[in-house]
């Protein structure tokens, strides 16, 4: 048979831990009922939605990266894909988290369209590999996101050199 063993004595720290989490505890409050969490930040506004009826077919279309989309001329696009039209407007989303930087452009596309910009870029930045960083692999789907669809029109890279910036072409308001 075994002897039972004899309780050890605590080390001074884990006792003076102890003794601060009681002090900090018994100070802690519960909330009252009802109370509320301070309110959330306030979106970036979104522009009003384009009339569904005049470009249903393009809408419907994924946004590619690169590919001349329904609805543009050949001289618009070829202006836009050889880095002729110059942006109105640049966003530089490299070295954001994910989350942050998709919230990031959401806003810039949706002030850019209320301002009535038509042309404007957006710098991903080169990443790291072959498929590049995180935000360059998700601007596409960011772009066909259901908030942002509507406002664009088509986007290719500044630059066949560069696959870190892109262009957007963003829909004219009517």
């Amino acid at each position: 048979m075994v002897p039972p063993r004899r309780p050890r004595a605590e080390p001074s720290e884990a006792a003076a831990d102890r003794s601060a989490w009681r002090h900090f505890a018994a100070a802690v409050r519960p909330l009252r009922h009802g109370a509320r969490h301070p309110a959330p930040l306030t979106p970036a506004p979104v522009a009003p939605p384009i009339r569904a009826s005049r470009h249903k077919t393009s809408l419907r279309q994924p946004l590619v990266i690169g590919e001349p989309p329904a609805g543009l001329d050949r001289a618009s696009w070829r202006r836009l894909s050889t880095g002729r039209t110059r942006p109105a407007l640049r966003l530089d989303l490299h070295g954001l988290p994910a989350a942050r930087a998709a919230r990031a452009l959401e806003g810039f596309l949706a002030r850019a369209a209320e301002e009535g910009h038509r042309t404007v870029e957006v710098i991903t930045g080169q990443g790291v590999g072959a498929d590049g960083g995180v935000i360059r692999r998700e601007l596409p789907h960011w772009l066909n996101g259901s908030a942002v669809r509507p406002l664009l029109l088509g986007a290719c890279h500044s630059h066949p050199a560069n696959p870190g910036a892109v262009l957007i072409l963003l829909r004219r308001r009517r």
